[in-house]
């Protein structure tokens, strides 16, 4: 019986949080400050692939973050850098943020976590954090060979241990990278220099491949 109400709990939890996503695009749209919360992140990471998904943490993620912008990984900082993240973020939900009044009326309606909840919320984001590429491990990345991945990666983040996935995971998740990078040159409106190096997707998954979790 008490298994039984853990998981009716749970449902309940997770379709609280649903609601309060579709909310939140409600409010971005309503918003003359929507377009800009709304592409702070791309929206290519979802719901499901959140790491202990039925973890508080990933709960407080879904309650809390998203207010703001799309769902954010967690690998998306190192878990050294999470910690200032997290305090920035907080102090914005707060009204606290760096652009004074205007700050108060983008977060306006928006909820921000307990001292206990930030707490759980870092320790979850920590825990499931980038884990860094060892470069005294895997020198190849120093390497000619290893420089499509050392260019694509640390446009955005610190290099990743390639044992993080195996072979077979890392093409789906180096084309979430890609897309997220489409996504950011269009926030800036860049476009493709022909001076630069060439990105080839096949040589970065070749790299990964050689050195991935097995």
């Amino acid at each position: 019986m008490k298994r039984l109400l853990l998981v009716a709990l749970v449902f309940a939890a997770t379709a609280a949080r649903a609601d309060e996503i579709a909310d939140a695009k409600r409010r971005w749209a309503e918003s003359p400050h929507g377009p800009l919360l709304e592409r702070i992140l791309p929206p290519t990471f979802e719901r499901r692939q959140l790491p202990e998904p039925r973890s508080r943490g990933a709960q407080l993620v879904l309650r809390y973050c998203v207010q703001c912008h799309n769902l954010a990984n967690p690998a998306m900082h190192e878990a050294k850098r999470w910690p200032s993240v997290v305090d920035r973020m907080v102090a914005r939900m707060r009204g606290k943020g760096n652009l004074g009044t205007l700050m108060s009326e983008m977060m306006a309606n928006v909820e921000a976590p307990s001292d206990a909840e930030q707490r759980a919320l870092l320790a979850y984001l920590t825990r499931n954090a980038q884990k860094p590429l060892d470069e005294t491990r895997i020198p190849e990345v120093l390497q000619p060979s290893g420089e499509p991945f050392r260019l694509a990666c640390n446009q955005c983040h610190t290099l990743p241990d390639p044992k993080r996935y195996t072979a077979a995971q890392w093409p789906a998740v180096v084309e979430r990278m890609r897309k997220n990078m489409e996504w950011m040159n269009r926030i800036v409106g860049s476009k493709p220099d022909p001076t630069e190096p060439q990105l080839r997707i096949e040589d970065i998954n070749a790299f990964l491949a050689k050195y991935a979790r097995r």
